[in-house]
């Protein structure tokens, strides 16, 4: 199995990294960081890695063999981290697998295929070779390296969504997200608006769909246009999603609204057991439609939407799905909360940001 760390740069900001490590215990299987940060990152459950004793793997920053030696007669998960511009470097990397260290991480500044090729040959069986990457094209480039490809990578990056990218081609499962029951309150037919029905270049099944909501920090989940009826065919890669000026959780961490939609956009696809997975939009339609306000509870948070007032916009339910058309108060509904206040679709938890 390949592993995935992640390096947590300590200067990036708090919240920054307060989501990079919520990430990380899902899907992380070591964490790197510097020697300051690894209490906080001990607190995830994942292993740390980092140039302290305290850490669960101890990463060797410049290379010494009596000091590899020396930790590797303690019983210490060693990683020796190495740069490489030349074969000087290359063969630094290889007498570090020669003393059995445990993992060698491997950053490749300028020439990329080859140096991995080399050690890929040189060292497959002795250590764990990681390749530091910063992207996922990157990730996937080192895990096919030689057909054999690294043993795992190390991203270096302080975005969620590019985390969990890779998370999905490593671990080759999607990223989860928590749904909510929802009690519905309030519903009430509202005036014509632009409605946008987002297209995409997936097909959906029963209980998957796309999260929309009036505000940035409460998504509903709409069901994607799978169900027969006697009057349209099913159209299973469109959700009618609701007024333009809608947020859209358009990945892991980031919103737009859904008048920003365009073809070759990434969208978000989410079941209700929480699971998702990225598509494309094929295209994005807008019309001027009848629409219909919903407002929701739970827990004393409310949460509003508005979509098309028809029989075919539905909402995912626990157990199946509900038409707008038949909801009523005290129905339940499934929805996505998290922590609003945007700019531009970015998290800002210093601004105060009050949606009503």
């Amino acid at each position: 199995m390949k592993e995935l760390w992640i390096r947590v740069d300590s200067s990036i900001p708090s919240h920054q990294k307060d989501s990079l490590l919520k990430a990380a215990a899902q899907v992380c299987d070591a964490i790197l960081v510097d020697a300051k940060d690894i209490e906080n990152a001990k607190k995830t459950g994942v292993k740390t890695a980092a140039d302290s004793d305290d850490s669960d793997i101890q990463v060797q920053k410049v290379f010494s063999e009596n000091t590899i030696t020396m930790l590797k007669s303690t019983g210490k998960s060693v990683a020796v981290k190495v740069t490489v511009k030349g074969k000087e470097d290359e063969e630094t990397a290889i007498k570090a697998a020669n003393l059995s260290s445990d993992y060698i991480i491997i950053d490749c500044p300028d020439w990329k295929v080859i140096p991995l090729e080399n050690l890929i040959a040189r060292t497959r069986g002795r250590s764990k070779l990681l390749a530091e990457v910063a992207c996922a094209e990157d990730a996937r480039l080192a895990l096919e390296t030689l057909e054999l490809g690294v043993d795992g990578v190390v991203l270096k990056t302080s975005n969620v969504d590019e985390l969990m990218q890779i998370a999905a081609i490593i671990k080759k499962q999607a990223p989860k997200i928590e749904l909510l029951p929802f009690r519905v309150v309030e519903i009430k037919q509202i005036g014509t608006g632009a409605r946008v029905c987002v297209d995409t270049c997936d097909l959906m099944k029963p209980g998957e769909g796309i999260l929309v909501g009036c505000q940035s920090s409460g998504f509903f989940l709409v069901e994607a246009e799978v169900h027969e009826n006697p009057h349209v065919e099913p159209r299973p890669f469109r959700v009618n999603a609701g007024p333009a000026s809608l947020y859209i959780l358009s990945s892991l961490s980031r919103t737009k609204y859904l008048s920003e939609l365009k073809a070759g956009d990434e969208v978000l696809i989410v079941n209700r057991k929480g699971h998702t997975r990225s598509t494309n939009v094929g295209r994005v339609k807008i019309e001027w439609r009848p629409l219909i306000f919903i407002e929701a509870e739970h827990e004393g948070k409310r949460i509003k939407t508005i979509v098309q007032n028809a029989e075919t916009i539905r909402l995912v339910t626990s157990s199946g799905s509900k038409s707008v058309a038949e909801l009523k108060p005290g129905d339940e509904v499934l929805a996505h909360v998290i922590e609003g206040g945007r700019h531009f679709g970015t998290l800002v938890k210093e601004e105060t940001v009050i949606e009503r």
